[in-house]
């Protein structure tokens, strides 16, 4: 496989995973494209075209020859600027670092894919408008973060020493969402603390329970019933906005499972009296990045894993 063919077969796994389905994740490239066609001539100069194909701002080659045959992967959660030095430095013949969180033009557009969080709540059963006016707030809060971070380091880095880098984050975790809801909708625990022996079960978790990183539940009792069980926080660049959490409830959802949380959203979720069970952030992330590994292995790509990821083979 080239470096191009790992990229498109990312977009490809990210959109047969997409929470908003194909025809959700077709319908935002169409809209990318008329916005693109009203810009002037000098505006769409500066736009970024890669945006008409791709609906994952956050995943990018940032550096090396799109044909540049593979044959041997270091891939990671943060492959940063040692991660990448590493891979230069190797003896393996490194002809690619994949990371999962992103890095360069992928990092600063991370709140655009967040606009996919508005679709997901409106198919737990929250009002489009109400999902959409509340995650309008949050992604510009994201966007506005996002503005003073160094976010070329890894790439100057990676251009020094001549190591081809990409980074793959929202199709990954449109995998994680899969694994997931799917688990949850096919073994339907009656309580939350069997929502987080069900977790437990799957390898990656299992193996962060050892490290004193297991799933935990951050807000009602283990005896609680955990009612509808949403994935939610586990697709969509970052966390979502707290204030869609009462609107979860009003439509009917008892339990939301995330990657992480902040303790103001816990409090929001609390006062609403939403269960909920952080599965793991670095663990979930695996999940994801082992779903989309196992594929090139098929393709016979040797894989060295690094920078926290919890390497699970699913393939045979």
């Amino acid at each position: 496989m080239t470096i191009q063919d790992i990229y498109s077969l990312a977009i490809e796994m990210g959109t047969a995973a997409d929470p908003r389905g194909r025809d959700g994740v077709n319908k935002w490239l169409k809209r990318t494209q008329k916005r693109y066609e009203k810009l002037s001539e000098k505006d769409k100069k500066d736009f970024d075209l890669e945006r008409l194909t791709n609906p994952y701002t956050d995943t990018r080659i940032h550096f090396g020859d799109p044909k540049t045959e593979v044959k041997t992967v270091m891939a990671g959660i943060d492959m940063d600027e040692a991660e990448i030095l590493l891979a230069g430095l190797s003896q393996d013949k490194i002809n690619l670092v994949i990371g999962h969180h992103p890095v360069g033009k992928a990092l600063a557009a991370l709140d655009e894919v967040m606009n996919l969080q508005a679709d997901l709540m409106a198919a737990y059963g929250v009002p489009i408008n109400v999902a959409e006016g509340v995650m309008a707030n949050r992604i510009k809060e994201v966007a506005r973060s996002l503005s003073p971070v160094n976010h070329m380091r890894p790439v100057d880095i990676a251009k020094r020493v001549n190591m081809p880098l990409m980074n793959i984050h929202t199709p990954c975790d449109n995998l994680v969402f899969q694994v997931l809801q799917k688990l949850m909708d096919e073994k339907k625990p009656e309580t939350v603390s069997e929502v987080v022996e069900l977790l437990k079960t799957v390898p990656e978790y299992k193996e962060a329970v050892k490290n004193n990183a297991g799933p935990v539940i951050f807000a009602g009792s283990p005896e609680n019933r955990a009612g509808k069980i949403v994935a939610y926080d586990i697709t969509g660049g970052t966390n979502g906005a707290k204030e869609l959490y009462p609107e979860l409830v009003k439509a009917g959802v008892g339990t939301v499972i995330g990657m992480h949380m902040k303790d103001e959203s816990r409090e929001e979720a609390i006062k609403n009296h939403l269960n909920v069970v952080i599965a793991g952030h670095i663990s979930s992330d695996s999940i994801g990045m082992n779903l989309f590994l196992d594929k090139l292995e098929e393709k016979g790509i040797k894989i060295i894993p690094i920078s926290g990821l919890i390497r699970v083979k699913r393939s045979k």
